[in-house]
């Protein structure tokens, strides 16, 4: 096998393309709607304060983002629409019918443009699907258009991601909760999960030996099945599908943004044409436009024009360059899978390239949910006292989109889309210790702030602005069989107590602003 360019490969191509530029679509459209009101101008945390914050560091320099020097909501939107133009193109596959720079170029401005969002995004961006979609987008960079067959480099080099995300992803379960090593952890994990949806309620059901055997199969597609990614065919596409079929129990039992989808579009680096065409006898074995190319060597009508492998000597340099710099950027993410003190979802450079990658490295036994509410009378009291007990006012809740609220309420499916708040609010009722947001979003919820209130799913006062807002803690439990037949609810809730007392626009600035 050749190292510039194999035939085998087209059908990877193609889902690695399209599929990676369609999750840039969904993120540059959710940046849209969601980032004005939550880190915008005038968001709960604003990116202009955030630059100021760096620039007083010394830190602006640093920063990989094109808002270094100004920040605006109209600019942030502009670079949006032009992120999903691109990514609309690619999904279309147009810049891949033109010459092998163009998809090149293309990758290269996803890669930019979102990067540039991440970096100023701060708590709200901080997910590890950001990091891996930024690195994803310029992984298949140099993949190529149609005119040159699949660079066998740009594969291993997504196979490389792969590999990081998978087995680091595995090692950290192993080192982090010993639930993971008795296999019982899945016994919690579909109930207290951030974002559960229409299927988790009946995953957790299931009895505890299938909670075992998804574990177990979760520890051999993660510490087993990635070291095959790099086997030959047809036990790479093997290893492939199992990685596949595995995301997408994921994707059926939960809502992680597009983390398992984007895993999906990745795994297919290991799917040969070969395999394919021994399920799909319609996909040709060996598809693809350079033929020449997976000989091996080039022809002398090649080398008179300036070719290697039946690719262009420019193209071939720069895959070559790719694939060393891939070798360099991931040293520290190598080194960091077999440490003892593995880093999760870490990145050891400000490009977000050679990145650790793990997700749940411990499980939450009880799940808790911050529900948040208003009222409009003139004096609520205290609110209640330390146990959260009511005080006869009446109390409103804000229903936030995809986390837990209404006991009756079933649990929609959002993903691949991203949800940032919610996922906030998850990590806030675990005892998140940066609440800033949060005091910032009380307070936007006092003022009826349009931009804050679109990120709901129902204002209670219609628009119009309580007088007073609380927070209340809860325990959250999926209903067993009996207790949905009887009370037709999907959650059984119990409080824990208040996290905010009762706060108007005048005793909010005591919480911190």
């Amino acid at each position: 096998m050749d190292w510039f360019g194999t035939d085998g490969y087209e059908l990877a191509r193609q889902v690695l393309q399209r599929g990676v530029a369609a999750v840039y679509l969904i993120a540059f459209c959710s940046t849209i709607a969601q980032f004005p009101a939550l880190a915008g101008e005038h968001g709960l945390l604003p990116a202009p304060r955030f630059l100021e914050r760096a620039r007083r560091a010394g830190m602006l320099a640093r920063l990989p983002t094109v808002f270094r020097l100004r920040y605006s909501d109209r600019m942030l939107r502009s670079w949006c629409v032009g992120g999903v133009v691109v990514s609309a193109l690619l999904v279309a596959g147009i810049p891949q019918a033109g010459p092998p720079w163009l998809p090149l170029v293309c990758f290269l401005a996803l890669w930019l443009g979102y990067l540039s969002i991440t970096a100023i995004g701060q708590t709200f961006y901080g997910f590890g699907w950001e990091m891996l979609l930024v690195e994803a987008g310029f992984t298949v960079t140099v993949l190529g258009s149609d005119a040159v067959a699949p660079p066998f480099i740009g594969l291993l080099a997504v196979r490389w991601l792969v590999f990081r995300l998978e087995f680091g992803a595995g090692m950290i379960k192993m080192r982090g909760d010993r639930s993971w090593r008795d296999l019982t952890a899945l016994t919690y994990h579909h109930q207290t999960q951030p974002m559960p949806n229409p299927l988790s309620r009946f995953a957790h059901l299931l009895p505890r030996w299938a909670h075992r055997v998804e574990a177990l199969g979760n520890h051999f597609s993660q510490l087993v099945v990635p070291f095959f990614l790099f086997a030959p065919q047809p036990i790479s596409s093997v290893a492939a599908g199992l990685v596949i079929l595995t995301q997408l129990w994921l994707v059926a039992t939960g809502n992680f943004a597009w983390l398992n989808v984007l895993t999906i579009v990745l795994a297919f680096s290991a799917v040969g044409d070969s395999a394919v065409h021994a399920l799909i006898p319609a996909w040709p074995a060996a598809a693809g436009a350079a033929s020449g190319a997976a000989s091996g060597a080039a022809s002398p009508d090649a080398l008179a024009a300036g070719a290697i492998d039946g690719e262009p000597i420019w193209f071939a340099a720069i895959v070559v360059a790719f694939g060393l710099l891939m070798i360099w950027t991931g040293r520290h993410a190598l080194r960091n899978l077999f440490s003892r003190r593995q880093l999760m979802n870490a990145s050891f450079n400000r490009w977000q390239l050679g990145n650790a990658y793990g997700a749940f490295g411990s499980v939450t036994r009880i799940r808790y949910e911050i529900v948040v509410e208003g009222t409009d009378v003139e004096d609520p009291g205290g609110g209640g006292d330390g146990d959260g007990g009511d005080d006869g006012s009446v109390w409103h809740e804000y229903a936030f989109k995809g986390k837990p609220g209404d006991v009756r309420r079933i649990p929609r499916q959002f993903a691949p889309y991203h949800l940032r708040l919610d996922w906030q609010m998850w990590f806030l009722a675990l005892g998140s210790p940066d609440d800033r947001w949060f005091i910032m979003l009380l307070r936007r919820l006092l003022e009826a702030d349009r931009p804050t209130l679109r990120l709901l799913a129902h204002d209670p006062f219609a628009g119009k602005p309580p007088r007073w807002v609380r927070a209340r803690r809860y325990v959250y439990r999926f209903a067993t069989r009996s207790e949905r037949r009887v009370g037709h609810a999907w959650w059984v809730r119990e409080e824990a107590g208040l996290l905010v007392r009762p706060v108007d626009l005048t005793t909010l600035s005591r919480l911190g602003d």
